[in-house]
């Protein structure tokens, strides 16, 4: 019987005498008896070696047995089955035999050099200085594996890698500590094309439509231009000059500018100079005003007016879906802002607060307050407290810069040279002394701290957390547990949502979505937004609620604005602020029923049934799906001038062929039930003229129809999607990619979290608590700085 190995009736067939042989041999004569009679093997795996006498010696494709067994992917489809008390039997006697041998023999996975990657990075420097910056303008983007970007494996350093975190320290430490000496630059904030700008956007002042905002730190006292533009149409003509409009700029609420722009006049010059008139209608929208040091929020909206221009009797909701038209509302394209000019003083910033813990009576006071200002930098910056050559080192540089200019001078050359340290920018665990290569202990509470803190923050511990780890007690067990509790409760807890999630859900693809104008020419920008920010919010009070994994799947909540609402469907939701919202039917419960999720996983044109399939398999299932071959011939679309198909019909003619069908058997079910979604996410019943079809039958055999029978199925194994979970968590937690040895651990983590219904804190709990997070690997020796 090809197909059906590695099987359970292959796995049940060696059981020993001692089990039960008799009753397991009646079920593998009942449902796979040719088994018996060859060599059972299957995609590189082979059972009929392999001893259920012996199994941890063969824990690698025991465990692969196993993931099979629990989420029903063995025997294949169409193959009878053993019920569900034999195959939970089997199952849990495999596991048991797994986790007693490698609680025995604890495995910490391999010792790794961990880099901050540039999200970890950003973060770091907002605490240790409290200053934001734009980390993707200063380091290259990382790359990924197993589905996150902070695993060491392929977080490497080359000599051009180097060479831009030493240009970052030196831009952050003259942007910190205010050199004076900086010349003015300028940096460019762009607008998507497809925002819509002819309504209220959030996070911008009410009485206000379209625009942007954004938080920009001024190095100096000083002077600084702020540039408006306008879009353009294809024909290079400024949109929206047939009606008065004004643009106002502001700065952290204080208005320094009003352009004026479009009206009889202006519209008169379109006809006659298009490209003059844009350029003085840009011109119009320049202002150079005073600006203090520090972080503050520049805004440029334009000011919201009763609507006098013509209205279409259907409009699009996408105010920019055609780029040849220039009536309507303007967009603008971009916000620049240039200087300092006329600098006068570094100010009083957040950063210099932070960096300047004391400030010298006179030149013999100099020296042992830049020692304080270095100690306290270090110890923040190493995550540990500092020895006597970490001080030294700095302070040479310190006294190097001192010696060429003043007292700030110095300091701003020794933090360069801190956040230049492969101190800062790797997260460095030193084996103690005398510990031989290759055994395996428990961290340290300094080292066990930044495991927490990048964890839960992706950043450095705070002064706390520090302070608890250098004096020993946080290997307390209960410590611990208050410490991982406060770090979920702060803000900076956020990073799980923009950092985990985001991976995990694949949020971070949403800016690559770009459906067919032609067929679906209201999404934009706004929606595009209002994606992300709702299953951003979503995954955001699991965490702060405490809520169980499982209401991922199920709850009967979401969080929308007037445009997502619109979008579902919703009633009564007015202006761009989202709230919680009660789903109004079943359809839009939990991940399933997200647009974000919906729209990463179709083309441009049409839904993806395979898409939507495997990105269920992989992220919610946890079966990876093997990339197609080659040689796999397109799908055939319909043709104009032929009876359109539905997408189900094409599909089962691809499907017809055999290199196909293997793998479409699996994915194309679980994607077919969300059919009922289109490739915006939003609610259809018919396809091509024809009524969707939503039924399949899943891998396990359970039949379905729609996506609420999916969602049901799976949650039916509730242990599957958790177990999922929980390995993509304890992946990112360690930042390395799991095998067979941790798979006992993430089983322990999940029966834990299941006496307290699989609240997200217990997952996290279990995590920190584990072996492969608190315990190392030693390693040879080498030089860490």
């Amino acid at each position: 019987m090809r197909g059906c190995l590695p099987g359970v009736a292959a796995v049940l067939w060696l059981i020993p005498a001692g089990f039960g042989a008799s009753p397991y041999r009646e079920v593998v004569e009942k449902y796979c008896v040719t088994c018996h009679n060859q060599r059972l093997k299957t995609g590189g795996l082979a059972l009929d070696a392999l001893s259920l006498d012996e199994v941890p010696a063969h824990a690698e494709p025991w465990e692969k047995v196993v993931k099979r067994l629990r989420t029903g992917s063995m025997p294949p489809p169409g193959v009878r089955r053993p019920d569900a008390a034999t195959y939970d039997a089997m199952a849990s006697w495999l596991e048991s035999q797994l986790d007693q041998a490698a609680a025995a023999n604890p495995y910490p996975g391999r010792p790794v050099l961990h880099r901050l990657n540039r999200s970890e990075y950003g973060n770091a420097i907002r605490d240790l200085l409290d200053l934001e910056i734009d980390a993707a303008s200063l380091l290259p983007p990382d790359d990924s594996a197993f589905g996150f970007d902070n695993i060491s494996d392929v977080l490497g350093v080359s000599p051009s890698l180097q060479e831009h975190y030493l240009t970052a320290a030196l831009k952050i430490g003259a942007l910190a500590v205010g050199d004076p000496n900086l010349t003015p630059g300028s940096e460019t904030f762009r607008i998507r094309q497809d925002l819509s700008q002819n309504e209220h956007v959030e996070g911008l002042p009410l009485g206000t439509t379209g625009g942007i905002r954004v938080t920009y730190n001024f190095p100096l006292d000083g002077e600084y231009t702020f540039q408006a533009k306008l879009y353009r149409t294809n024909l290079n003509i400024v949109r929206g000059l047939q009606v008065a409009h004004e643009v106002e700029f502001s700065v952290d609420g204080r208005r320094i500018h009003v352009a004026k722009l479009g009206g009889e006049d202006d519209l008169a010059d379109l006809f006659r100079k298009p490209t003059d008139t844009g350029d003085a209608v840009d011109a119009r929208m320049r202002v150079r005003a005073r600006v203090t040091a520090g972080p503050h929020d520049v805004i440029a909206a334009f000011v919201q007016q009763p609507l006098v221009e013509p209205v279409r009797l259907q409009p699009y909701v996408r105010s920019s879906v055609d780029n040849f038209d220039w009536s309507g509302h303007p967009h603008l394209q971009t916000l620049t802002i240039a200087g300092p000019f006329h600098a006068s003083k570094a100010g009083d910033t957040p950063s210099r607060r932070r960096i300047f813990v004391c400030h010298p009576a006179g030149p013999a006071a100099e020296e042992p307050c830049a020692r304080q200002i270095v100690t306290t930098l270090v110890r923040r910056a190493y995550r540990r407290p500092p020895n006597e050559m970490d001080i030294q080192r700095a302070m040479q540089f310190y006294v190097s810069g001192r010696r060429n200019g003043d007292f700030e001078a110095g300091i701003e050359l020794a933090l360069e040279r801190i956040l230049a340290s492969p101190n800062f920018v790797f997260r460095v665990e030193r084996d103690p002394s005398g510990t031989g290569p290759g055994t395996v202990y428990r961290i340290g509470d300094v080292e066990l701290a930044s495991r927490l803190s990048f964890f839960l923050w992706s950043s450095i511990p705070d002064d706390e957390l520090l302070r608890v780890a250098a004096g020993g007690k946080l290997k307390n067990p209960a410590v611990l547990s208050r410490q991982m509790q406060r770090l979920l409760s702060d803000s900076r807890a956020m990073a799980l949502v923009s950092n985990f999630a985001g991976q995990w859900l694949q949020l971070r693809n949403l800016r690559n979505v770009q459906p067919n104008t032609d067929l679906f020419p209201d999404f934009d920008d706004n929606l595009r937004q209002a994606f992300r920010r709702e299953t951003e919010l979503f995954f955001e009070s699991i965490v702060h609620e405490d809520r169980s994994v499982l209401d991922l799947m199920t709850a009967d909540y979401t969080f929308v604005n007037e445009r997502l609402a619109r979008h579902y469907g919703i009633p009564d939701v007015y202006g761009s602020r989202f709230r919680r919202v009660a789903v109004p039917d079943n359809a839009r419960r939990g991940l399933l029923g997200k647009g974000s999720i919906l729209a990463l996983t179709s083309h441009a044109e049409r839904t993806s049934p395979v898409l939507r399939g495997k990105w269920v398999l992989e992220n919610l299932v946890g079966l990876p799906v093997p990339p197609p071959p080659p040689d796999v011939p397109p799908l055939k679309e319909n043709q104009e001038g032929q009876k359109p198909r539905t997408l189900r019909d094409q599909m089962m003619e691809h499907r017809a062929n055999a290199v196909c069908a293997s793998c479409h058997r699996v994915m194309d079910p679980v994607g077919f039930a969300l059919e009922n979604f289109d490739a915006v996410g939003a609610w259809r019943t018919e396809d091509a003229g024809s009524a969707i079809d939503a039924s399949g039958e899943l891998m396990n055999g359970a039949k379905i129809d729609g996506v609420a029978a999916l969602r049901d199925a799976l949650v039916s194994h509730p242990d599957v999607f958790v177990l999922t979970l929980t390995e993509k968590l304890l992946t990112y937690a360690l930042g390395r990619g799991l095998d067979y040895h941790d798979m006992p651990i993430v089983r322990g983590i999940v029966r834990e979290a299941g006496r307290s219904g699989y609240r997200f804190s217990a997952l996290v709990s279990g995590i920190v608590n584990s072996a492969p997070f608190q315990m190392r690997m030693a390693q040879e020796r080498h030089a860490a700085d």
